[in-house]
């Protein structure tokens, strides 16, 4: 099964795309996909948007792993990161890849068996998981793969998404006027 981690941003989105194995998971890809300061929100949303169809056409994931919103004191960059969120979900939705959502304390006790574990325990068990000699950089990038592997390592998910993929039928998604 192929996963795709999204570590969402305005400015800064990271993916990763792991191959789930029965006993290892392999990294295929990651990146991120910048957006320019001083655009147009709007420029910047079918940016993100027109790159993330072109990574799922690509890679052609099976499910995603997305962070959800957590913000606390900078409401503004809390708003710039869900307009990115919206957008990277409605593209997932309609090319039908089952959506697993995950704060980051829920990534953090997946991977360490720590709620509160800090960014070098988490760093260092997608390293041991993946085999990796060092850290894929940027950082929204080894984020997304820490979302993918907390996919891979959720039993349930498992189950809910091969349940899904069996009876995957083709939607269309189109945009509804309003009077």
């Amino acid at each position: 099964m192929r996963l795709i981690g999204i570590d969402p941003g305005l400015a800064t989105t990271g993916y990763a795309i792991l191959d789930m194995g029965n006993r290892r998971h392999t990294l295929v890809s990651c990146g991120v996909i910048r957006t320019p300061a001083h655009t147009p929100l709007g420029a910047r949303l079918d940016e993100i948007q027109a790159d993330m169809h072109m990574l799922l056409k690509e890679f052609k994931p099976d499910a995603a792993a997305i962070e959800e919103l957590f913000f606390s004191k900078n409401v503004s960059t809390g708003i710039q990161v869900a307009h990115a969120r919206g957008v990277l979900i409605w593209a997932l939705h309609a090319n039908n890849i089952p959506i697993t959502e995950f704060t980051p304390s829920e990534m953090k006790k997946a991977l360490t068996g720590d709620g509160t574990a800090d960014k070098w325990a988490i760093q260092k068990m997608v390293l041991m998981e993946l085999q990796l000699k060092q850290m894929p950089k940027p950082d929204d990038a080894a984020d997304a793969i820490s979302l993918a592997l907390t996919l891979a390592r959720n039993p349930l998910q498992k189950q809910q998404d091969s349940a899904m993929l069996k009876n995957k039928t083709p939607q269309t998604v189109s945009p509804q006027k309003q009077r």
